[in-house]
């Protein structure tokens, strides 16, 4: 069980409130819907402009997307979107696979009532997103994201390894680049909603065998979905 000591914030906790924040997350969020392609240098002398700030705060915003690894530094090459190709993603998948599905199937062992409530809650808000996602991909993607890393917070809330949450978090979050070429353009056919509901119903039945194997499953066809996806669309790790 955890002693309840913090662990170290992950950079991508920063706040809005600051200026080093809010260019973190306007660049973050950029880099995510790809303004900023995979591999591209980010020059500080243009881009302090395009984001209102000064070069030492833009710094301090790219160094925090530096620890996320979703930038590189390169000496002096300066700045580059963190490139993304298929190799990755495996490597990302896979690790995620190992790590959710442990966490899920400890969630399951101790979860409670109040950890049950929080699930189908997040589910129901995920379940709405999904119908909105579906009339217009490109415009409720952001909505459809959130309620969906909400919902696999959720499911995984109630296991007690701080260790685990931590690095599920930066996991998810190097998976989001990828998600987000398969939602919007649909590679192969599949039903999202279906595939949740599944993870649900073996969740709340306490069949943690079907419950990981489900959400392995899930997680894995991202990847056969990314693979799908033209070959100019990934750079060179």
């Amino acid at each position: 069980m955890s002693d309840g000591t913090p662990l170290p914030s992950l950079a991508h906790t920063a706040s809005a409130n600051t200026l080093v924040g809010t260019a973190y997350v306007n660049l973050r969020r950029d880099i995510i819907q790809g303004k900023h392609p995979p591999g591209s240098r980010l020059r500080v002398e243009h881009l302090k402009d395009d984001y209102g700030v000064g070069s030492g705060t833009l710094r301090e915003a790219l160094a925090l997307l530096v620890s996320d690894a979703l930038v590189i530094a390169q000496g002096q090459r300066g700045f580059h979107v963190t490139p993304i190709s298929l190799d990755d993603f495996r490597d990302i998948t896979e690790n995620r696979v190992l790590l959710e599905t442990e966490a899920l199937r400890q969630s399951i062992a101790v979860g409670d009532d109040t950890w049950e409530s929080a699930v189908l809650g997040a589910f129901h808000r995920l379940s709405k997103a999904e119908q909105r996602l579906a009339a217009d991909p490109e415009a409720r993607f952001e909505e459809w994201e959130q309620r969906n890393r909400e919902f696999h917070r959720e499911l995984i809330s109630a296991c007690p390894s701080r260790w685990m949450h931590h690095f599920l978090g930066i996991l998810y979050q190097q998976a989001e680049r990828y998600r987000r070429l398969t939602v919007t353009r649909k590679p192969i056919a599949r039903d999202l909603h279906d595939e949740h509901q599944g993870i649900l119903d073996a969740t709340l039945a306490r069949d943690a065998d079907q419950a990981c194997t489900l959400l392995a499953a899930h997680i894995r066809l991202t990847y056969e979905a990314v693979a799908q996806l033209p070959a100019d669309l990934f750079t060179s790790a």
